[in-house]
């Protein structure tokens, strides 16, 4: 049987599930290419070329900014994934396939793009994984929110000032060291939380490193090579570091 086929709807207890859906994979894939070519092919005709650096630094924070939503969806609906954590354990439980590729196969509404409660489903798959995304006590919870919340507008001056140098780059160099070195902290720091609180313990091997480590890994690095690249603008003086 087609994982689509055994997968549900994306927030379907809450959220509309009339009109045509769309896979969650394909809609993120959509949303972070387009982002990501708008300011390449912005940068491109400002500065006439696309950096390697530069596009690998617009990809993360395109990136970001779209888990930024998800995250302000964690808190938004906080109460409603603890609840719909319990289906999709028993999702992968019927079927033998991972939470998260079920999640990531499952068609949401078109009408419902932009509900919290069906992006809420993000967290509830995750909680197959990590259960402290039900418990808003716990460091993983309040740690997400608050970069839902506390990381978007930076973000975007951040893309902005990479892309016109509207911004001394002293100065865009300083916020990037703020962002990025609060990235590879709290991502080191949940990794150890996973660790220390037990929770590897509940998820097999391979789920552990799919799941948990491989993404919160790829958190860690590209914003060390994010902070790299922050430290430069300040030092030179100038954004030479993005192709500049």
């Amino acid at each position: 049987m087609d994982v689509r086929e055994t997968a549900g709807t994306a927030g379907s207890e809450q959220g509309s599930t009339k009109g045509p859906k769309i896979p969650v994979a394909v809609f993120v894939v959509i949303v972070v290419a387009l982002q990501t070519a708008a300011w390449n092919v912005a940068s491109h005709r400002l500065h006439g070329g696309v950096d390697p650096t530069y596009f690998v630094l617009s990809l993360f924070l395109s990136i970001n900014l779209l888990i930024c939503y998800w995250e302000a969806c964690l808190y938004l609906r906080r109460d409603y994934i603890a609840q719909r954590a319990e289906y999709w354990r028993e999702r992968g439980a019927e079927t033998g396939r991972p939470a998260a590729i079920l999640f990531l196969f499952s068609g949401i509404p078109v009408g419902s793009i932009l509900s919290p409660t069906a992006w809420a489903d993000v967290w509830a798959a995750y909680c197959v994984y990590d259960d402290a995304y039900t418990d808003r006590r716990t460091f993983g919870f309040n740690c997400d929110v608050g970069n839902g919340f506390a990381t978007p507008i930076p973000s975007m001056v951040l893309l902005l000032s990479m892309t016109t140098g509207f911004l001394p780059a002293v100065v865009a160099g300083i916020l990037g060291v703020a962002l990025f070195w609060q990235w590879v902290y709290v991502s080191s720091l949940y990794m150890v939380s996973f660790y220390v609180s037990g929770g590897h313990r509940a998820i097999g091997r391979l789920d552990r490193l799919v799941w948990v480590w491989a993404p919160n890994t790829i958190w860690v690095v590209v914003p060390m090579f994010g902070l790299y690249v922050a430290v430069r603008l300040v030092l030179d003086g100038t954004y030479a570091v993005l192709g500049r």
